[in-house]
């Protein structure tokens, strides 16, 4: 028998009934199965990435393939839904480059381009601003930032900067600045704790974001660059304020201008890190770390970290205004555009 309008209604109602909910995945579950029994295969047009509730809903739906209109039963899926166990690791679905997944009150957010290095391209930049929106405002009590694969992140992908829309390269430096000047605001602005885990080497931007995290951890086999002279370019991520606070001037110069690469144990002993691990127990030593952190009073944490943080976010903002317009020039300059294309035809040859 074919489901109604009345039948998605009274499916919605029992689950409001269950004593534990069961999850945004089992109610997207009820949805597809809706649609399926209602108006058969999906036959709409897929929404852009970007559309992410929309897109959930239709890899939901679409998923479902040719699944007969009368198998499409709400009622099996509800009694389904209601087995899943609470605490259970919950995939969000909508994003290309990143997976977030929530566990035991954290929210964790993996880079999730390991054949390029987890390397930043413009559509992981808007993807980890809806991420940490999203997690801003869930039941988690923190928030870990990771890589998967070998690497934490090699950075700006450096082929964002081939693709020149139709106002030139001046629109692509302009709609670039404005970009990343909402990303690092995201960090700034994010209320709970927010952990790095450095599973390996981290290259630009996500280097110069750390000194915007409340703890860093990392593995023994970490190393952390900041390559901005040999490309022409200059710092971002609130680094040319955070890093001479925290490891003093001359050592940010070093990393900053002179582009000097730590080991993990030296960016501990400056203060960029706050604890390395043998990389053969990391993740097991800092999980532990991380749940025993996720147990303690949330609202408290989160207080805690406004009282600390609150008398530099308007410096922060300031310096993310003016790091991201003078990046806006360097992108336009001469000596940029060379340092680029030589470092890209360098790479090509290899």
């Amino acid at each position: 028998m074919r489901a109604s309008q009345k039948d998605f209604e009274n499916a919605m109602n029992q689950v409001k009934l269950l004593k534990k909910d069961p999850g945004n995945e089992a109610k997207l579950k009820l949805y597809t199965l809706y649609k399926q029994a209602t108006e058969g295969p999906c036959n709409m047009p897929k929404p852009g990435v970007f559309d992410l509730i929309n897109k959930a809903k239709w890899d939901a739906w679409n998923a479902l393939g040719s699944l007969p209109k009368e198998t499409a039963s709400l009622s099996s899926s509800l009694e389904s839904s209601s087995q899943v166990e609470p605490g259970t690791d919950r995939k969000s679905t909508g994003y290309e480059t990143l997976m977030v997944t929530s566990e035991d009150s954290i929210t964790k957010i993996m880079l999730n381009r390991p054949t390029k290095k987890n390397a930043l391209n413009v559509e992981m930049y808007h993807e980890i601003i809806h991420a940490l929106k999203a997690a801003s405002k869930d039941d988690s009590a923190i928030t870990v930032l990771t890589g998967n694969g070998d690497y934490y992140s090699s950075g700006n992908d450096l082929t964002n900067f081939t693709d020149i829309p139709p106002g030139g390269v001046e629109e692509k430096a302009k709609n670039g600045a404005i970009l990343l000047r909402e990303f690092v605001g995201c960090f700034i602005d994010f209320p709970k704790p927010l952990i790095a885990m450095v599973n390996g080497p981290a290259v630009g931007i996500s280097v110069t974001l750390l000194g915007l995290f409340d703890a860093v951890y990392a593995s023994d086999r970490a190393t952390f660059h900041t390559p901005f002279s040999h490309l022409g370019q200059s710092p971002e991520g609130c680094s040319s304020y955070t890093f001479p606070k925290i490891m003093s001037p001359a050592k940010a110069i070093e990393m900053l201008v002179f582009g000097k690469k730590l080991t993990a144990g030296e960016a501990c002993a400056q203060g960029l890190v706050t604890e390395v691990f043998p990389d053969s127990t990391f993740q097991k030593e800092v999980w532990t770390r991380l749940k025993a952190f996720a147990k303690l009073p949330p609202n408290a944490m989160r207080i805690s970290k406004e009282i600390i943080r609150n008398r530099e976010k308007e410096k922060l903002h300031a310096v993310n205004a003016e790091e991201c317009s003078v990046l806006q020039g360097r992108w336009l300059s001469d000596e940029c555009m060379n340092a680029v294309v030589n470092f890209l035809s360098r790479k090509s040859k290899l």
